[in-house]
């Protein structure tokens, strides 16, 4: 018999992607432009002009056998000592190439990482609402997903109902700030608040609790006085997970990495055991034209300034319209208050109006629904009258 695990997971997609394929056939039936879809978080910005020129660069400057050859199998070496030169310099850490593995993006960081580091029954906690993909990812890894819900008015963490939730069987912290669904970004108090309670259980149980930071989201801040701080600084058994898929507008070509903490004392094990996770999942070798177009933009960014407008522009309708919301530090995602007690409902009635949003449910966040305002400001303004029509059908 197959898999049977493997065939619902193929037959039953997430409800992102549900809607997402639902918005692609409403859009064939009524037309693109009367379709309002904040389903997926797509880049809705190009990718900065750098980028096309890199590539146009690389393939006409690099020996085509080389380009499109392997390389090794934790990345070019050249690339990793850039990324871990220019982390060093703008974080001040003490990284080398040899810290660094590079990846098809974010999603393969955190499988990999995650089958390196986890034993059957292994617990991960992240915090609710967190990216659904987690626990398949956990799960998959033969570990067990623990869910804490953070304080229901701020999404901040809930350091009580953490420190509840951590056992002896805790292998690592998940951490995604600036945070998807939520946008919100934990502060240099609460990481340090974090570390501690992760040292004292580490200490109390003798063994590691490690801290996994998932960051495609880290450049997509929007107001100078929030920083986001990095993990390395203040907990040596981290590793970071990165992608350039938000921060370069590149989602479909697949590439990011692993950096690890090489202060913590089982540095040598741990990448060993990612580079051995990545060869028994069939990650080895991230594509490589894009290894060597990072190696050359690793420090541009797309234009973020759009996404700010969005946020801005919607956060002040949609509060005026009567939602609650919780205004986004970061990312490209807000997170409203259900008006009523199911946001599946609530996201059912917004149909009526072609307003495409997502079930808080399948992140840990019953009662609300996640906006992905990563889309064209026209877009914003032609669905606002929408979003005032669903406000006032609950009156």
């Amino acid at each position: 018999m197959i898999n049977r695990k493997n065939v619902q997971l193929g037959t039953v997609r997430s409800s992102i992607r549900e809607l997402f394929e639902y918005g692609k056939q409403r859009k064939k039936e009524i037309g693109e432009e009367n379709v309002f879809d904040f389903s997926i978080g797509n880049p809705s910005v190009p990718a900065p002009p750098e980028v096309n020129a890199a590539i146009k660069e690389i393939v006409d400057e690099c020996d085509p056998v080389l380009l499109h050859g392997y390389t090794s199998a934790q990345g070019d070496y050249g690339t990793r000592k850039v990324l871990a030169d220019y982390t060093n310099a703008r974080f001040a850490t003490a990284l080398n190439a040899e810290c660094f593995y590079l990846t098809c993006g974010a999603a393969a960081s955190l499988t990999i990482i995650l089958n390196a580091l986890l034993n059957a029954g292994d617990e991960v906690i992240t915090f609710a609402p967190f990216f659904p993909e987690y626990r398949i990812f956990i799960e998959n890894a033969g570990g067990r997903l623990v869910a804490v819900k953070c304080e229901e008015d701020t999404f901040r963490i809930d350091f009580d109902r953490l420190e509840s939730a951590i056992t002896a069987h805790t292998k690592g912290v998940i951490v995604n700030s600036p945070n998807n669904p939520s946008g919100v970004v934990y502060t240099e108090e609460e990481i340090v608040r974090l570390t501690k309670l992760l040292e004292k259980y580490s200490k109390k149980y003798g063994n590691t609790i490690y801290l996994i930071s998932d960051e495609p989201y880290r450049e997509l801040v929007y107001d100078e006085r929030v920083k986001v701080p990095y993990i390395m600084n203040y907990y040596r058994h981290s590793v970071v997970c990165y992608s350039y898929s938000k921060s370069l507008s590149l989602p479909g070509e697949r590439i990011g990495y692993i950096a690890v903490n090489n202060e913590m004392p089982e540095f040598s094990e741990v990448y060993a055991a990612i580079c051995g996770a990545g060869r028994a999942l069939g990650f080895v070798c991230a594509p490589n034209l894009f290894q060597q177009l990072i190696k050359r933009v690793y420090n541009v960014t797309s234009d973020v300034s759009v996404y700010k407008r969005n946020r801005d522009r919607l956060y002040s309708a949609l509060t005026r319209y009567g939602f609650k919301v919780v205004k986004p530090d970061g990312a490209f995602y807000m997170f409203v208050k259900s008006p009523e007690q199911s946001s599946v409902d609530f996201c059912e009635r917004a149909k009526k109006y072609e307003l495409l949003i997502v079930p808080g449910d399948d992140f840990g966040g019953e009662g609300y629904a996640r906006i992905s305002y990563c889309v064209a400001p026209d877009m914003i303004e032609r669905a606002l009258p929408a979003f005032k029509k669903l406000a006032e059908s609950y009156r």
